[in-house]
């Protein structure tokens, strides 16, 4: 035990990788406060029949810094590539509630065409998640194979298509969702959805797919 506590510790690589943690964590409090504040001053609320420009950069921005460090800052990079894969298969559960959805869609708050595919969606890979973590548990390099890249591809999917329909659809077809629209995304707090968790949902997959493309070769 003794020998255990006052082994050496390689002191160059602590600060560099508290460094990068304590970075992204002020990352994401800093876009969560920003959204908070412009969602509060109804900032991503669009005018009728206009496209949702502020949303999408809400949306856009965000992935766009965590894609720009993880290319061009080694230490983020080595961040990304470290992250336990066990965690972010876990966090993905927390898509099972897009039944929030349909019973959003219930009371007409969101139109089914958006509701239904976007609730369907999460909710496929909030309860298959278990599966994955329980195959990470058991099997590591089951981050390497071919199913592990599918279930992240398919989050992936469900997310693009959800954001495509809520905001191509009141753009190309204003009339289409008649008396109930997508209105609400926009507005506090389910504006934190597009803004906050569609973007940090995608990169725990796009962290699992970097990982996997590593383990793959």
């Amino acid at each position: 035990m003794e020998n255990t506590l006052n082994a050496p510790v390689d002191q160059s690589k602590i600060p560099m990788f508290s460094g990068t943690g304590s970075l992204v964590a002020a990352f994401f409090l800093a876009w969560l406060g920003l959204v908070f504040v412009f969602g509060a001053r109804g900032a991503f609320v669009a005018a009728q029949g206009a496209p949702p420009l502020a949303l999408l950069i809400g949306l856009v921005a965000p992935l766009s810094l965590f894609l720009l460090g993880y290319w061009s800052i080694p230490s983020v990079r080595e961040f990304i590539l470290s992250a336990d894969l066990r965690l972010i298969a876990g966090i993905q559960a927390w898509r099972w509630a897009g039944f929030g959805f349909l019973a959003l869609y219930s009371y007409r708050v969101l139109p089914g065409i958006f509701a239904w595919p976007a609730g369907l969606g999460d909710m496929a890979i909030g309860v298959t998640a278990p599966l994955v973590l329980a195959s990470l548990l058991r099997q590591p390099d089951f981050a390497a194979s071919k199913s592990f890249v599918a279930w992240n591809l398919s989050g992936i999917l469900d997310l693009t298509v959800a954001v495509s329909i809520g905001a191509l659809v009141p753009l190309l077809a204003p009339d289409f969702y008649g008396a109930t629209t997508t209105a609400p995304m926009t507005q506090m707090p389910l504006v934190l959805i597009p803004t906050f968790l569609v973007p940090m949902f995608l990169m725990l997959h796009l962290t699992a797919l970097f990982q996997a493309r590593r383990l793959g070769r």
